[in-house]
């Protein structure tokens, strides 16, 4: 990233991005506006947290089918009989999300430790859990700018914002095992805090997963890259993934409507 004062805005400015923004951003409004939500919004974002933890761990490689989680999900502890840790992980980070929506606005490393600990909790060995929740001290820099842009003043918008936490988390290695479904998280928490989906009713993880695995992580290698046309070609990707995420969010509000 690159820019001054307010490098988010930089990447707002980037060119083909500030079309995509706006195309996500009515797509969000539209499923905002669906009248199912005036009486069962929190309904919908229990669905759409369940949709997307499924998509999330589906990223990861591992893909479960949205009828068996739904059945094996436990309402207490987020977890499934399943027994996959990434799954696990992915409905652990789902069941807690909502909760550190307030925390993320002013302590977003804080966060992302919480977000790698039930991410990662299966992933590693019994000599290991002392290390989750702890980035790599190679990533420590990095991370600790992530977490001050973060808490800066800036003009860029949400999505903006959200892409690059992204991007960020996502490729910068501070979290060895259970990086992927943190970022996805991180990702929600800023669209929602940053008032594009304050109610999380969008599922952006199934855009993701729509758009396809490999088009996903070919576009983080490009952020990953550095130069401007892979930083917006990943911000492009990640308005899509909304427009597809808000879909899918309608979906689940019109399955509702009809007494599904």
């Amino acid at each position: 990233m690159t820019g001054a004062g307010d490098p988010l805005a930089s990447v707002a400015d980037l060119p083909g991005v500030p079309a995509a923004v706006a195309e996500a951003r009515a797509a969000v409004d539209g499923l905002r506006a669906h009248r199912v939500l005036r009486q069962h919004a929190e309904r919908v974002a229990s669905e759409s947290a369940l949709r997307g933890a499924r998509a999330s761990a589906a990223l990861e490689g591992v893909d479960r089918p949205l009828a068996a989680l739904r059945q094996t999900v436990s309402a207490e502890e987020g977890t499934t009989g399943d027994g996959e840790p990434v799954v696990q992980g992915a409905l652990r980070v789902a069941a807690e999300g909502a909760s550190l929506q307030e925390t993320w606005g002013r302590a977003p490393l804080q966060v992302l430790a919480r977000l790698h600990t039930l991410a990662a909790a299966g992933l590693v060995g019994d000599d290991e859990h002392d290390s989750l929740g702890r980035p790599a001290r190679a990533a420590a820099p990095r991370l600790a700018a992530l977490g001050e842009m973060l808490t800066a003043p800036t003009g860029a918008p949400a999505l903006v914002v959200a892409a690059v936490v992204h991007g960020e988390v996502a490729i910068m290695g501070a979290f060895p095992v259970g990086a992927g479904v943190v970022a996805r998280a991180a990702s929600r928490l800023t669209v929602a805090s940053r008032g594009l989906d304050p109610t999380a009713v969008s599922v952006p993880e199934v855009g993701h997963l729509e758009l396809g695995r490999e088009a996903y992580l070919d576009a983080l290698r490009g952020y990953a890259g550095g130069g401007p046309a892979g930083i917006a070609a990943w911000v492009l990707h990640c308005a899509g993934a909304v427009v597809l995420g808000a879909r899918e969010g309608v979906a689940v509000c019109e399955s509702i409507q009809r007494g599904g």
